[in-house]
């Protein structure tokens, strides 16, 4: 690790130029999604979370990048956080009506912790909240990529990936080896671990589109029963 770092130093306004530039590009991964859900006529098959955990993640980085006065961070998320916002409107529209009650309760619960986490920062050491508000979206991005583990039961049962947001995972895997590297070349432990956390949640799920297609398998009509 210490020899790669060496060998990325000289390279490392460019690949935090890189990494930046791939963060932004994973905002708009999400219109292939919404693009597939427009064609289904249904979003209901889909886990509204990359798109609400988006917004609950632009809005904190938005505070963190108050708290550090970074104007590439601040106009970086504040365009994460229109996409994500108009995103998540679409997903909503193209929602059965019994989906749309789940949406809104798990709307409810992110704008409640959202502001609980914002009046905290607002009050807390500036020195101390910009370290912990890190971590913390460190832990919700980790959340975000590995929340489609969750229907993994269900993926094996099925032996079917429908549902899981491949363009949303594979860009995610795009930013995490992009600010893999980074990290390498700055020679930051602790941002290098988060990361690696990161491509290997992500890479897991990969693996399942490489098992599994991306539509359930036809059934096999039942023999019927031939009369005696």
């Amino acid at each position: 690790m210490e020899a790669l770092g060496d060998l990325l130093a000289p390279h490392s306004e460019l690949i935090a130029k890189v990494a930046g530039t791939i963060t932004t590009l994973q905002f708009l991964s999400g219109v292939v999604l919404m693009n597939d859900i427009r064609k289904k006529g249904s979003s209901d098959v889909y886990p509204v979370g990359p798109f609400l955990f988006g917004v609950v993640l632009t809005v904190l980085s938005l505070k963190l990048a108050n708290i550090m006065n970074d104007a590439a961070m601040i106009n970086t998320n504040l365009i994460g956080l229109v996409i994500n916002f108009v995103f998540l409107f679409g997903f909503y529209y193209y929602a059965s009506s019994a989906s749309r009650s789940k949406i809104w309760k798990q709307i409810g619960y992110s704008s409640v912790f959202v502001l609980v986490i914002t009046a905290y920062a607002n009050f807390e050491d500036p020195a101390k909240i910009e370290f912990r508000l890190g971590m913390l979206i460190t832990g919700i991005l980790v959340w975000m990529v590995g929340s489609p583990l969750l229907h993994l039961p269900k993926i094996i049962e099925k032996k079917s990936t429908e549902g899981m947001p491949f363009p949303i995972i594979f860009a995610g895997n795009l930013v995490a080896l992009s600010w893999t590297l980074y990290a390498i070349s700055i020679k930051n432990t602790v941002m290098v671990l988060q990361n690696l956390l990161l491509l290997v949640l992500g890479g897991i799920q990969l693996s399942m589109f490489a098992i599994y297609p991306n539509k359930p398998a036809a059934k096999k009509p039942k023999d019927s029963k031939k009369d005696k």
